[in-house]
């Protein structure tokens, strides 16, 4: 059998334009002489469409959608994710052969955890499908039902499927992929069946999709592998008859059947048998990218398409001298190309020579476009406007805030006359404690390093000058001590713990929900009590930041819901 994944990057809502690039990669699989292709999950409509699925009419467009596909599906088997409707929403896959939709198998296990809220908006599935081609049986699941040990794997293994197909859209974080293919190894070994895994690619708002797809075989050996973070056609001929075998000495299928209480309802759909390849299909195990390289091309993705699925031409931030603007910069310049980057330098009476001479360094590294625009003026401005308000001018805090909202009035002043996309540079150890000025460095429509720790904002800095072959990022850049510069001789540490201690303690508390008393067993007892009252108190102010790349298991926003008013301490 020669099957067909395709890793596709689709756009929520667009449902022209996701049937087009199904209909040309049914087009391509044909060519290539492919008995069976699937789609990733949702691919009719994209993943996730969350409210848009409260709509009758959205419903109405994607069936619409669907059975336009369903047409084109002659002399090859087409597995659609899409939402399906009968008597209630399902999260289907529709099975398109001879013209027209065959059958339909809605997922069992709906997630509703971390980023996901499938129950909002499905109900489950009940029965299973099987299709047979020839002498091959093929179990149909979506996404969760894989990740599930036992059923439905083991009941469609039990049911004599020798390839279970896997339709999905597994948001992306660093490590993710290789966890969700050892997954798939232990499932293919305990169901002795052939795993084709189709993923979703591409972002999707703050979720990015790493593709990745994978054949494997019976024994949990790797057959295929598509790219990452690309799409991809991933075409690969599979003998699953080679299972049975091995079926016939594994005891423990017997025992697992002997002990089911209820053996579920199964339709069975008859197709037509696989044709023979006149020539091997040649497909590669493309291996997974370094953590750091995944890092880099998810945030690249992510950015990429937030950019372009809203309509933006080009883009602005602030660069300070400072590693996170730099780091930032460069990965604008890698997601959109230079020409889209307008980097923008504000300087106050605190900013150093030497990191305003690094903010146009890497501007000039990088071939964008500069501006320097001093906020002194506006900055004495303010306190004059405001002298008999604040009884003598503003000092402290309100001082170092105010230079802050001044960058963030210019960059949006910007935004509005040129209609860039405004990213910000903050990361996710000065979201975390709070140490940010809303309205000020906080502005913006994308904050690219929202989940990246600190200490990770330094390893990709060196990473991606290693990947140039060059200093992008000026050594000074990297080696200077962090600083807001909003007041004489300011260094991050007068105001938080140093990086290197404090991200371990938020990663253990924010990430893994370890208790303060816990933490101060491992960490640092002051470092850990500081940093959980921050985290804590500033809650109020994540609520209100741009969405941004998920690059961790647990980030802020969709997967972190803490109450902001909230008395409990631990």
């Amino acid at each position: 059998m020669r099957l067909a994944l395709a890793q596709l990057n689709v756009v929520v809502g667009d449902l022209e334009g996701n049937r087009a690039k199904l209909l040309e990669q049914l087009r391509l699989a044909s060519g290539e002489g492919a008995d069976l292709i699937v789609f990733p999950e949702l691919a009719i409509t994209g993943y996730p469409p969350e409210d848009l699925l409260l709509r009758p009419g959205f419903v109405r467009a994607a069936r619409e959608s669907l059975d336009e596909i369903a047409t084109a599906a002659n002399g090859i088997v087409a597995l659609v994710g899409t939402p399906w409707f009968d008597r209630d929403l399902t999260n289907a896959c529709a099975v398109c052969a001879d013209g027209r939709v065959r059958a339909v198998y809605s997922k069992h296990f709906l997630p509703n955890y971390g980023v996901f809220d499938e129950h909002r908006y499905f109900a489950e599935g009940r029965g299973l499908v099987l299709l047979r081609m020839g002498e091959t049986s093929l179990g149909l699941t979506i996404c969760e039902d894989i990740w599930q040990p036992g059923p439905p794997a083991t009941d469609l293994a039990l049911a004599g499927a020798q390839l279970i197909v896997n339709l999905s859209a597994s948001p992306f974080h660093v490590g993710k992929a290789e966890e969700r293919e050892e997954m798939l190894v232990t499932r293919a070994r305990d169901s002795t069946a052939y795993v084709a895994f189709c993923n979703l690619v591409g972002g999707q708002d703050e979720l990015v999709f790493d593709g990745h797809s994978v054949v494997l075989d019976d024994s949990g050996e790797v057959l295929a592998r598509a790219p990452g973070f690309e799409e991809h056609l991933l075409v690969v001929d599979i003998e699953p008859a080679d299972a049975m075998g091995r079926r016939l000495s594994d005891i423990r299928r017997r025992e697992l059947d002997r002990s089911r209480e209820t053996v579920p309802e199964i339709a069975t759909v008859e197709l037509g048998a696989p044709a023979v390849p006149a020539t091997p299909a040649q497909a590669a195990i493309v291996p997974f990218e370094p953590r750091l390289e995944q890092m880099r091309l998810a945030l690249a993705l992510g950015l990429h398409d937030y950019v372009e699925k809203n309509g933006f031409a080009e883009v602005v931030l602030g660069v300070s001298g400072g590693i996170d603007s730099a780091v930032t910069a460069v990965l604008c310049a890698d997601a959109l190309g230079s020409d889209r980057v307008h980097c923008v330098s504000m300087p106050s009476r605190f900013s150093s020579e030497g990191t305003r001479d690094d903010a146009r360094a890497i501007a000039e590294s990088l071939r964008c476009t500069f501006r320097e625009i001093p906020i002194e003026d506006a900055v004495v401005a303010f306190h004059t406007a405001l002298d008999v308000e604040s009884a003598g001018g503003f000092a402290g805090l309100a001082a170092e805030n105010l230079q802050a909202r001044v960058r963030g009035v210019i960059l949006m002043a910007l935004s509005n006359t040129y209609g860039w996309l405004v990213v910000s540079t903050g990361n996710k150890s000065e979201l975390a404690v709070g140490y940010s000025t809303l309205y000020g460095d906080m502005v913006g429509g994308f904050a690219l390093l929202k989940d990246v720790f600190k200490t990770d904002v330094y390893r990709l800095a060196g990473h991606l000058n290693e990947r140039a072959g060059r200093e992008l990022i000026p050594r000074s850049t990297i080696e200077r001590a962090p600083s807001a510069e909003l007041r004489e001789d300011q260094r991050d540490v007068d105001s938080i713990s140093p990086y290197d201690a404090l991200d371990p303690v938020l990663e253990a508390y924010v990430e893994e929900d370890r208790s303060r008393e816990e933490l101060v067993d491992e960490f640092d007892a002051e470092v850990v009590e500081r940093a959980v009252a921050l985290v804590d108190r500033a809650e109020y102010k994540r609520r209100q930041a741009p969405p941004g790349v998920k690059l961790r298991p647990k980030a802020f926003g969709r997967d972190r819901r803490t109450p902001m008013t909230n008395r409990w301490k631990g």
